[in-house]
């Protein structure tokens, strides 16, 4: 069975690469709560301005954030859309695993005990 979704293999690479990182899901979490430049999320963690920016844009990469300019500030927000995507993935995998433990029980079923 081939799990079908409409990303494609980079988007689901980019995607999970993304969220393979704390910090990076922290502020997937934070700015799908609130919108928040890139200076407030940077006062969160402790490491440099740089390197905020650049987790950011790994995100906007995946397309899990969305960086909008506001003046000299780019306010970022999380992209619930880009999210449900990635969610309609995992379930469709969970699906796969479900559809074969429930045809291994089948098998175990009809089979006689010895």
């Amino acid at each position: 069975m081939v799990v079908q979704t409409d990303l494609s293999d980079a988007e689901v690479d980019r995607i999970f690469h993304a969220l393979a990182d704390a910090t990076r899901r922290d502020i997937v979490r934070r700015t799908l709560t609130v919108e928040s430049s890139v200076s407030e999320l940077a006062q969160a963690y402790d490491m440099s301005f740089a390197a905020v920016q650049k987790h950011v844009a790994v995100l906007e990469g995946a397309g899990l954030v969305v960086k909008t300019p506001r003046g000299r500030e780019r306010l970022v927000r999380g992209n619930p859309d880009r999210i449900r995507k990635a969610q309609r993935l995992l379930d469709a995998y969970e699906q796969l695993w479900r559809d074969r433990v429930d045809r291994l029980d089948s098998l175990f079923a009809e089979r006689p005990d010895r």
